[in-house]
């Protein structure tokens, strides 16, 4: 009578096993966790992602979207690059996007019912920008109040722009620009095209065309330091994934990619 006991005990123990197993293997809960990935992938969500970024960031963003996306198989990085204050003006319109990334503080400051907590992920300076090899001999910002000079400037409302007023009304130099440009890279063209003789950029920017132009350097005393918050929208349809990204921007695979393209850490 016992060894039967015994015998229908441990049967019963191998029933509860067995059905225990595909339980487990679930998750717990009889779903599979959305969360989990093939051995070596990421545990991110996965998600198509649209982020708004400054565009002085174009280049490296474009670079660090091919390496996140490999790093997260099932996830697209599709970026939207423009000036900081178009970016603004899309986030509060509603437009469908993930994340977005100022180049400027106060931009994002302006967003703050919009958007998450945000995290400076980079910092940038500005540098004159001239022809290549220089042709008028620009060597200052003073040398740009020249009435003979013809030079671009961003907008007032653009970082870029408020950062180069910043720089030149603190050494109290008037200039005249013959155009003010909605972003950096507007700027920029126009000096490769040698429809400027000069205009004030990003030295991340000039960066970019190293046999189109030149980049006369200003120094710290007399320059502005540009920061650039990373944060998601609240309204975003991916939010886990969108939090992934911009975390990622912080991690020392982005960093570096971000310093190699001139950026300076947050």
């Amino acid at each position: 009578m016992s060894q039967l006991f015994t015998g229908r005990r441990a049967a019963a123990a191998l029933v509860t096993a067995a059905l225990l197993v595909p339980l487990s293997a679930c998750g717990g809960n009889g779903k599979k966790d959305e969360g989990a990935e093939k051995p070596g992938g990421s545990a991110a969500p996965k998600a198509d992602l649209t982020v708004l970024a400054a565009s002085s960031l174009t280049d490296v963003f474009k670079k660090a979207g091919a390496v996140y996306e490999k790093e997260h198989p099932g996830t697209k990085v599709h970026f939207s690059f423009a000036g900081s204050q178009e970016l603004a003006a899309q986030v509060r319109e509603g437009a469908p996007a993930d994340a977005v990334v100022t180049a400027d503080t106060k931009t994002m400051d302006g967003l703050k019912a919009d958007v998450g907590t945000p995290t400076v992920i980079a910092k940038n300076r500005l540098v004159i920008a001239t022809g290549e090899g220089n042709p008028k001999k620009i060597d200052n910002l003073k040398a740009l109040t020249d009435s003979k000079l013809k030079v671009v400037l961003a907008a007032s409302e653009v970082p870029v722009g408020r950062y180069s007023k910043q720089v030149l009304d603190a050494q109290k130099l008037k200039v005249k620009p013959v155009s003010q440009e909605p972003n950096v890279r507007a700027v920029l063209s126009k000096v490769e095209l040698g429809e400027a003789d000069a205009g004030i950029v990003y030295k991340t920017d000039a960066a970019t065309a190293p046999k189109k132009v030149d980049a006369v350097d200003i120094p710290d005393a007399q320059n502005a330091v540009a920061s650039y918050p990373a944060a998601t929208l609240k309204a975003s349809q991916h939010g886990a994934a969108a939090a992934a990204f911009v975390k990622w921007l912080s991690t020392p695979e982005a960093q570096k990619l971000l310093q190699q393209a001139g950026f300076q850490k947050p």
